[in-house]
């Protein structure tokens, strides 16, 4: 995509200035990296950073002996920053670490096929380690908290080795989840405790503040997962077109030269926490986010409180400040990219510039719109101005791309308004089942079960976005589908469900959910054989606990509509009010079971 192309090229030609630069300085002071990330960091955020990615590996290590490899590092670190040119300070750190997670004897073990991992060379053995990681909650049990008083003596008594073992647990459980954010969370926790042990009921205390960290923990693993599944999907080119479009909505009022020095060391950022050098992530964050605090007047008014904060909790604060107001004044869009006569020249001359400045503008005019529509519109632009600037009259017909542009915005707009009148005049309940006839129609081929757990997601985010005001709606349902439909992707590159959703999934980023939405009946579809088990109802729809009687109702739809995908949505609802108005007779009967043979019978004539 030429338009994903031109902001590839900016940021690489542009920032392989700056970065050789940084680079630059830092080998002049320090020939090993090692010592550059434990001067930078400091020993204790770098144990931290060490600990977290130790465990994010190991998962199943005991605390003990993720403690005995941080210490090793540590120690190498010590022993680097005394000689210099020892020739293990001089390898990169991710390959220390790696080195260290090969010297445990029994890996194989504990891991399995892991362990071959330590026969490649880096880089594939890095690779190879990160395939490894697992992304599916479950894999370990729920972490269960300690009794508040039991919490309370051993935070106390040592609250180092206390939060060294939150952090461990955490870690070993969210093996996506960026550094930098664990460790300004465990800063919350710690604070958190340190209030509550002082309070008479302490337990009542923390019941109120511990929940909410580990539900910002859930959601923060949860993107920065989507993150790396973007990443490792679309490319790093992509990544960027989207870094582009939300920081430059986040700080409007800083210039087009200050946004591009910024987007290229933040997509960069992403890749290094993505491949797990979780020390360099935590180092090269707050590095950005001290730039940024140093020039606050260039890029924000919003930042004023986290820039005073200590180094963990102001890099995780910057990152969670919201956008800035956007700049009065600003000249209207069309008076350069459509009124201008010379639009095809500078298109021509400057095409990566002029395509980059382009979305950076539209950006930070609309906070209320989502990255992905931003490059919706970017894509738009470019391909109308593709066509025009080889006619004979260009800027005639460019004259017409923002009413091009406009089609692009509504079609999103009456997208968001239709699900939330649907949600109004539904309630929950009718908008999961709207759901789920939508996508058991698209993809038929899915399992009731796991059709089920999309739509239940799906309509999760109606209900929370639906709520939001009419200028968060958008980047709300956008930022939030596009988690669901990545997990959904992944699932289908391990089992194909059929060409839509390949399609869907693989031809472009900014266009997966338009693609989705307007993804038709599968009408290739072959429905099964009818079997008489799949309507065969029995006591558990009245007696079993009202979630699974809902999940026994919404399988019933779903087995349906497998039978005739075609099927019309006034037969469908025929249909389904027959089949609760039976569950609810049947359900007040005494003999369930009798009843709902009966009435199964009586449908069949």
């Amino acid at each position: 995509m030429k338009w994903l192309a031109f902001i590839s090229f900016i940021f690489l030609f542009s920032f392989a200035i700056s970065r050789d630069l940084q680079r630059s300085a830092r080998d002049a002071e320090h020939k090993s990296e090692i010592v550059h990330r434990f001067n930078d960091l400091k020993e204790k955020q770098f144990k931290g950073a060490a600990l977290i990615t130790f465990a994010q590996y190991l998962y199943k290590c005991p605390y003990e002996e993720i403690a005995k490899q941080v210490k090793d590092v540590v120690d190498l670190a010590h022993k680097c920053v005394a000689n210099e040119q020892d020739p293990e300070c001089l390898k990169p750190v991710p390959t220390i670490v790696l080195d260290e997670i090969c010297k445990i004897d029994m890996l194989g073990e504990a891991y399995g096929e892991m362990a071959n991992c330590c026969r490649k060379a880096d880089p594939e053995r890095n690779q190879c380690f990160l395939s490894f990681k697992h992304s599916a909650p479950g894999f370990l049990p729920p972490y269960q908290r300690p009794e508040p008083e039991v919490m309370c003596k051993k935070f106390q008594e040592n609250k180092e080795s206390f939060m060294a073992h939150h952090i461990y647990e955490v870690s070993r459980r969210h093996p996506f989840l960026y550094a930098p954010t664990i460790l300004a969370l465990a800063v919350d926790v710690e604070h958190a405790i340190e209030h509550c042990c002082k309070e008479a009921n302490a337990g009542v205390c923390l019941d109120e503040k511990l929940p909410l960290i580990k539900e910002r923990v859930l959601l923060l693993s949860k993107m920065n997962t989507y993150n790396c599944g973007i990443l490792k999907k679309f490319g790093e080119r992509t990544f960027q077109a989207d870094v582009l479009a939300l920081i430059s909505q986040k700080f409007p009022k800083a210039s087009f030269p200050e946004i591009h020095k910024i987007v290229k060391e933040i997509a960069h950022l992403h890749v290094e926490c993505c491949a797990g050098d979780m020390i360099e992530c935590t180092d090269d964050r707050i590095e950005i986010v001290n730039y940024i605090c140093s020039k606050q007047d260039v890029f924000s008014s919003k930042i004023k409180d986290c820039c005073e904060m200590p180094v963990v909790e102001r890099s995780e604060c910057v990152v969670r400040a919201g956008f800035d107001d956007t700049p009065e004044g600003l000249p209207l869009l069309a008076e350069k990219y459509v009124e201008d006569k010379e639009v095809c020249k500078h298109f021509a001359a400057e095409h990566d510039v002029f395509m980059a400045e382009f979305l950076y503008e539209y950006s930070r005019r609309h906070p209320e719109f989502s990255a992905q529509m931003l490059l919706r519109i970017a894509k738009g632009y470019e391909a109308i101005l593709e066509v025009c600037c080889k006619t004979e009259n260009p800027s005639e017909c460019y004259s017409h791309a923002e009413e091009k542009l406009k089609s692009y915005i509504q079609e999103t707009q009456e997208i968001v308004k239709t699900n939330c009148d649907l949600h109004a005049s539904l309630g929950e309940n009718g908008f999961l089942k709207a759901i789920l006839v939508r996508y058991t129609k698209k993809m038929p081929q899915v399992s009731p079960e796991t059709l089920i757990e999309i739509s239940k997601k799906m309509a999760a985010v109606g209900s929370k976005c639906c709520q939001e005001t009419e200028s968060r709606r958008i980047p709300c349902s956008e930022r939030h589908l596009s988690v669901v439909i990545q997990k959904m992707c992944m699932r289908q590159e391990a089992t194909p469900i059929n060409e839509k959703v390949t399609h869907c999934c693989d031809d472009s980023y900014a266009d997966r959910i338009p693609c989705f939405t307007k993804m038709g009946v599968d009408e290739s579809y072959k429905p099964p054989q009818f079997t008489p088990e799949l309507f065969t109802f029995h006591e558990d729809l009245c007696t079993a606990p009202a979630e699974t009687q809902q999940i026994k109702q919404l399988t019933f739809l779903v087995n349906l509509i497998k039978l005739k995908v075609t099927v019309t949505d006034e037969q469908l609802h025929k249909i389904f009010t027959d089949f609760t108005g039976m569950v609810e007779k049947c359900c007040k009967a005494e003999q369930h079971e009798a009843c709902f043979g009966v009435e199964v019978t009586k449908g069949e004539r």
